[in-house]
């Protein structure tokens, strides 16, 4: 019995280390706030849901070899340099997340049901997510704003998985 207990302990013990590695700590900061610490734009798109015109973003066409991005509010990680990949879209796209970096939401404006993405640590809009086009093996296409993310040159911090985010 006792030996059950201890193993029942770790097994808790093991999901609550894996659920903290894939919850982001949360950043909650009042509009004041987060329009004092944004650029005009970045604050439109981040916090009020609005959209960068395609083929505008400085990330559209930005293919790095190494790296991340990060979301431009909170810094939380949300993307490796190689799930990025040239979706023809306007917009940079991504094939998976790290694991609980993004979550999702759904979106009905517009007349059209779309699945929004936003950052888990923030709540900060990121952009949109499309399946089942078959333009990468997850069959995932996260269409984000640019101005959502700020890319970081340098290794991935240890511990992030990827994983799709539907």
């Amino acid at each position: 019995e006792r030996e059950r207990e201890r193993a029942c302990c770790q097994f808790l013990n093991q999901l609550d280390v894996e659920s903290a590695m894939a919850a982001p700590k949360r950043v909650e900061k009042s509009e004041d706030e987060w329009r004092a610490e944004l650029e005009p734009e970045a604050f439109d798109v981040l916090r009020k849901k609005s959209t960068e015109a395609p083929s505008t973003g400085e990330y559209d066409k930005f293919y790095p070899k190494e790296g991340y991005f990060v979301c431009r509010g909170c810094k939380n990680p949300l993307y490796s340099y190689g799930a990025k990949f040239n979706s023809g879209c306007g917009w940079p796209a991504f094939d998976k997340c790290f694991k609980g970096a993004v979550k999702t939401e759904i979106d009905e404006s517009f007349g059209i049901r779309r699945v929004e993405i936003l950052c888990a640590a923030c709540d900060g809009h990121l952009g949109h997510v499309f399946e089942n086009e078959g333009m990468t093996d997850t069959n995932e296409r996260h269409c984000v704003n640019s101005i959502s993310t700020k890319y970081v040159k340098g290794p991935i911090p240890e511990g992030l998985e990827e994983a799709k985010v539907v």
